[in-house]
């Protein structure tokens, strides 16, 4: 086994066929469910904008999702190594997706908003271990556009 190589999988099943498959463009359901063994289904569809229905996760949420979780994993790791208390962590995270002319489109930037109570420890350095997090989260490692944090530390 390679302890520096990991695999991840998940399925996905579109669900949006109506009866006409892709016949029309608006003919057609963006619905589609994300699965991985032992866990629950994840209902998907596109954004509202692009068709999709508000009551399913988009990929666009999905991916900040992914980022904020990321952040705050790899934020509890450095507290423990530093010696800081987290009581709680929120996060109010903000994407920004530009579309182009030719249909395509990209994040250009994402803003994280850490909300960190600590019970015990340096709130400064509890404030300066966000750089560290960042450093250390893989998602954030793996995009290509500025992940950057808004963070505020309360004791």
């Amino acid at each position: 086994m390679n302890l520096s190589e990991h695999r991840y999988g998940v399925s996905l099943e579109w669900t949006g066929n109506r009866g006409t498959g892709t016949q029309t463009y608006r003919g057609y359901g963006r619905d589609h469910v994300l699965r991985s063994p032992g866990l629950p289904d994840l209902p998907g569809t596109a954004d509202p904008t692009f068709h999709g229905d508000r009551d399913r996760w988009n990929p666009e949420q999905l991916l900040l999702s992914a980022l904020t979780q990321c952040h705050m994993l790899s934020y509890l790791h450095v507290a423990v190594k530093n010696g800081i208390s987290v009581i709680s962590y929120e996060d109010n995270a903000e994407g920004t997706l530009r579309l182009n002319r030719d249909g395509s489109g990209e994040f250009t930037s994402v803003l994280l908003r850490p909300r960190v109570r600590i019970g015990t420890g340096d709130p400064a350095l509890a404030s300066s271990m966000h750089d560290e997090a960042h450093r250390l989260c893989f998602i954030a490692r793996s995009v290509n556009f500025p992940v950057e944090h808004a963070a505020l530390t309360l004791v």
